[in-house]
């Protein structure tokens, strides 16, 4: 360990992101998880320019809700960047209000979770953004990996793992073992594809346009993967495209259930496809130990029973899914080798 790396364990202010489509979590070293919030920016236009106005929940109360000059946005789109400005604004104010607390006058060492498979130039993105926000080394891990780690599973060891990481822009079905992902297949299909199937449901069966936000309620509230043995049902508001004047509607989970069936079923293809490729040794171990389900996406209701029906297989929720990714990656920070071994170019 070189003097530098000693005395930036001293002064530590390192800190580990999971930078989700939906929500942003920190973990900061010795201090576990200190931050959770949307990942979302309001932002001003001006003839100078655009001014950022807000970031965080802050900003996500702006949603749907902004005049003509200010307008609220997600600068990640389906776990990857698609808005290098925003993006790092969001960044920097994510780093200095993780590290704001603990004042040194050493940079941070920063890990990044992203989904697996993005390519170089989005990797290069997430990095530049990372440094620009005053980063003295960025890891990039992926969130599979991270989710593993975080799960607890024995991802070192000869032996096959599967991990199904559901977050808010993409889900990634991963096989791990030795420290290394055999297999893993990712799919623009999670959270915010649910939102939108829900409204486009309410929109095709009630004539009713809601937001994202009224979505994302139904989706919590009564989102389910398998039917409930007792129907449930919420009032939901929004605008008559008929009247063109605001309607309140009754919707039932069973209702819910039929709008989620088509993105569920992608989700359902991508584990089948996992396990059709996965090696025969790590298939048996699999089925021994079963399907690990990770992320915000784990939450709906009944999802573990559609996989376990749909597959034959074991399938268990990790104990925090929201927060294994990051909970992961700040293991990492304790475990300098690990990281090493985990990280990607």
């Amino acid at each position: 360990m070189s003097f530098l790396d000693k005395v930036s364990d001293y002064f530590s202010n390192d800190i580990a992101i999971d930078l989700g489509t939906a929500n942003t979590l920190v973990f900061a070293k010795g201090r576990g998880i200190i931050l959770d919030e949307p990942s979302v920016v309001a932002v001003q236009k001006g003839a100078r320019g655009n001014k950022v106005l807000a970031v965080g929940k802050e900003a996500k109360d702006m949603l749907g809700r902004t005049p003509g000059s200010i307008y609220a946005i997600r600068p990640i789109k389906d776990g990857v960047i698609a808005d290098f400005e925003v993006t790092s604004s969001m960044l920097k104010y994510f780093i200095s209000k993780s590290t704001g607390q603990k004042k040194s006058f050493i940079r941070p060492r920063i890990i990044i979770c992203v989904p697996y498979g993005i390519t170089q130039v989005e990797k290069r993105a997430v990095k530049e953004s990372a440094h620009s926000a005053g980063a003295r080394e960025v890891y990039l891990v992926e969130e599979p990996m991270a989710a593993a780690v975080g799960a607890g599973l024995p991802i070192t060891e000869p032996t096959g793992s599967m991990v199904v990481d559901m977050g808010g822009g993409t889900t990634g079905v991963a096989v791990i073992s030795l420290g290394g992902i055999v297999y893993c297949k990712s799919i623009k299909v999670a959270g915010d594809k649910f939102d939108e199937a829900i409204a486009h449901y309410v929109r095709r069966q009630f004539n009713l346009l809601i937001g994202e936000r009224t979505a994302e309620n139904i989706k919590i509230q009564i989102g389910n993967a398998y039917p409930f043995e007792e129907e449930r049902s919420m009032e939901i508001k929004g605008r008559d495209l008929v009247a063109g004047a605001p309607k309140t509607i009754e919707i039932t989970s069973s209702q819910v259930n039929d709008a989620l069936m088509d993105p569920l079923s992608e989700v359902v293809d991508a584990v089948r496809t996992a396990l059709e490729k996965t090696p025969p040794e790590l298939a048996s171990d699999i089925v021994d130990n079963g399907i690990v389900l990770t992320g915000g996406g784990a939450l709906l209701a009944n999802l573990d029973i559609l996989l376990r029906e749909r597959t034959g297989l074991p399938v268990t929720i990790a104990e925090d899914p929201l927060s294994c990714v990051v909970i992961g990656s700040g293991r990492m920070l304790d475990n300098m080798d690990l990281l090493k071994q985990l990280a990607v170019d």
